[in-house]
Order: C-alpha cells, then structure tokens, then sequence
C-alpha cells in the first residue's frame, strides 16, 4: 500500500513537473510550425526585428529577440501596408511578404545575405516609387533599368548609388527628389525588385525610361535608342 502511494505521488510530481515545464518555455519555443506574435522569444524574433528594421518598421535601438508590443506595432503597420489580414501575428502569409514564397530561412533561390536583402529592398523601393501602378511585368522592367545601371561603366556601380546619382543638383529618379523613395514597397514591387535583382532582364538593355504622359524627355528621345513601352513607360538603351 505505501508502495503504491509512493508511486502515485511519484507519477503526480513527474506530471506537475512536466506542466510547468512546459509553461515556463519561452512562447516561441512553443510555436513549433513557426508563427511568432506577442511573447514569443528567440533567433527567428531577431531575424524578424532585423527584416521589419530594413523596411522602416522596427524603430526600436536594438534587437532583442523578444516580440513585445514594439515588435506587434511594427508587424501590424507592416501588414496594413501590404494588404495582409492585420493582426500583429506573423503566420505564414506575413511571413511570405517579409521573405518571400520561401517561409524558412532561405529564398527560393537560396540563402541570401544581409547585403543582399538590402540591396532587394532599396531596389524594391524605387519601383514602388516609380511604378507601384503598373503592372507586374512593368515593375521588373524598372528594376531591371537600374540592375543595368549597376553593371553599365556609365553609372555608379551599386543599386544605392544609382537610385541617388545626381546630375548637378538634380537626381536622376523624381522619388530622390520628392521624398517618396523613403516609402516602403508593397509585396509586388519587393518579388519584382528580387527577379530583376537575379537578371530578369524585359527591355534588355535599357538604361533610360520615363512617362510619356508626363514628360516629353527630349533628350532620351534624341539620344537615345528605343526599346519598348510596357505600361506607362517607355524604354531606352
């Protein structure tokens, strides 16, 4: 009888034990198909703090590797952006839009690194200032311009220079000038910027556009030979 009391009591503390263990886990130990929200913790909440940081949304000093409120208001702007269900949660579909199709650590097109990444977003963020209106094809051809700007002797030789290259006082994209290049993409404009980035090459190589409608570019018309117009935009090498 004593033996058996011991070994209920045994079983009870093992099971009481197992309990507590389970609660005191970090949150986002306890997510294992990934989702991350409020008082999750760990490496996969750096990554997130550092991915909403390159976009403008995570203002906080430092990463912390712990989903608070700052993190939760960053992920509910960042979803309001682009369309998403808003509910500061980051499942699977927020997850797409922070990292592409790919929702594990890596693209589709394997790892990429922090450089990388950066230059996607800068990149991403012209063809939204420029072409977040058109279509997809459209928005590729943008970024493919400035990729061809990156490699062509001509122009600087990074997608940050080539955004902010000035002739004289004036920049060479209108957004520089206005402000709007500081705005964050949308999820279209970021998978273009990422297949342009990879040499998704629609007008070949051009190195000039502009809006017809908008302006008659009298020197790119003269000098310049024409490609193609996708959208609103006309096409020049």
């Amino acid at each position: 009888m004593i033996k058996r009391d011991r070994k209920k009591r045994t079983v009870k503390f093992i099971t009481v034990f197992i309990i507590a263990f389970a609660l005191l886990l970090p949150a986002g130990e306890a997510f294992a198909a990934g989702t991350l929200k409020l008082g999750s913790r760990g490496p996969e909440v750096a990554r997130l703090q550092q991915e909403l940081k390159n976009r403008g949304y995570f203002n906080f000093w430092k990463i912390t590797e712990y989903f608070g409120t700052i993190t939760q208001d960053a992920v509910i702007r960042f979803q309001r952006d682009n369309g998403l269900l808003v509910d500061g949660i980051v499942g699977p579909q927020t997850r797409a839009a922070l990292y592409g199709n790919n929702t594990g650590s890596t693209s589709s097109r394997g790892a990429l690194s922090q450089r990388d990444r950066d230059n996607i977003f800068w990149l991403a963020r012209i063809i939204h200032a420029e072409a977040r209106g058109e279509s997809y094809l459209g928005q590729v051809a943008v970024g493919s311009v400035v990729m061809n700007r990156v490699a062509h002797p001509g122009f600087p030789n990074t997608i940050y220079g080539v955004i902010f290259e000035y002739t004289g006082s004036i920049p060479q994209f209108s957004p520089v000038a206005d402000g709007t290049i500081y705005n964050n993409p949308n999820a279209s404009c970021l998978k273009a910027a990422e297949e342009a980035y990879f040499g998704s090459k629609p007008v070949g190589g051009a190195l000039f556009f502009f809006n017809p409608g908008k302006t008659s570019a009298s020197w790119i018309v003269r000098n310049r030979q024409y490609v193609t117009t996708i959208g609103n935009h006309a096409f020049y090498k």
